[in-house]
């Protein structure tokens, strides 16, 4: 692990930044779902991506287990955000399996990334 501090940090800003461009998109959640999953999908790779890459600029080594690392540090980040918001209460109250069958499977997309930058390096170095 390079960094936990930093892990987490990225982590925290690739669920706030796809939360205000979901907030933002809203207003076609209901009109036209498909677009909105869309908006939502390509954002949380982008954003992944953009601090995937900033996370392994201080990378040394072990590049594919940093990218197993970073990649849990982003799934349980947003999952635990999302949980009191989704399913204590919060204001978008949902049941655990509709969660983890829309938004929960949406966010495996941060392995992919993480992943696939670290095995990128891996093999590059």
């Amino acid at each position: 692990m390079t960094s936990f501090k930093k892990a987490l940090l990225y982590g925290f800003l690739t669920w706030l930044i796809v939360f205000i461009v979901g907030f933002m998109a809203f207003v076609v959640h209901d009109s036209n779902r498909p677009l909105f999953e869309s908006i939502m999908a390509v954002a949380a790779t982008t954003v992944s991506m953009f601090f995937a890459v900033c996370y392994f600029k201080k990378v040394e080594s072990n590049f594919l287990k940093e990218g197993v690392f970073l990649g849990i540090v982003f799934y349980l980040v947003n999952i635990l955000i999302d949980l009191p918001l989704f399913l204590l209460g919060g204001p978008m109250q949902t049941t655990f399996g509709a969660y983890m069958s829309d938004i929960g499977i949406t966010y495996l997309l941060f392995f992919s990334v993480t992943i696939g930058v670290g095995y990128v390096l891996e093999k590059g170095k």
